[in-house]
């Protein structure tokens, strides 16, 4: 039973951005439609980032929901960000020829959005 539970979904919201945290793996339907339930109900945002930190891997179906959210995201004006893929799961990118059509945002980019959204916050309240 504790092999159907492969994903784990946390979603951080500060400003115009949303964080979306996974952690485990993408292998299975089940997984894949977790997140992308998880970015589809970030109609708000500007920027969506997925923080692959805690991501250990990534299969097929899991790459065809990648492409499908970033098309949906580009239809919705949102900037969708990959943030801090494990080794593992860049490879699996770079392997299937998805590594180009994702940005990968930088430690140095996170701060920076996370600075700004926080400011455009503090102005807001």
């Amino acid at each position: 039973m504790l092999e159907a539970i492969m994903l784990s979904v946390h979603i951080e919201k500060v400003g115009d951005m949303a964080v979306v945290e996974c952690e485990g793996r993408i292998i299975r339907s089940e997984a894949a439609f977790m997140l992308r339930n998880a970015v589809t109900s970030q109609t708000e945002a500007r920027i969506v980032v997925l923080d692959f930190s805690e991501l250990d891997a990534i299969g097929g179906g899991g790459l065809g929901m990648l492409m499908f959210l970033q098309r949906w995201a580009y239809d919705h004006y949102i900037r969708l960000k990959l943030f801090n893929p494990s080794r593992s799961v860049r490879e699996r990118l770079e392997h299937a020829g998805s590594m180009p059509a994702f940005e990968i945002a930088t430690l140095d980019e996170m701060m920076a959005f996370l600075a700004r959204a926080d400011s455009r916050y503090a102005l807001a309240a």
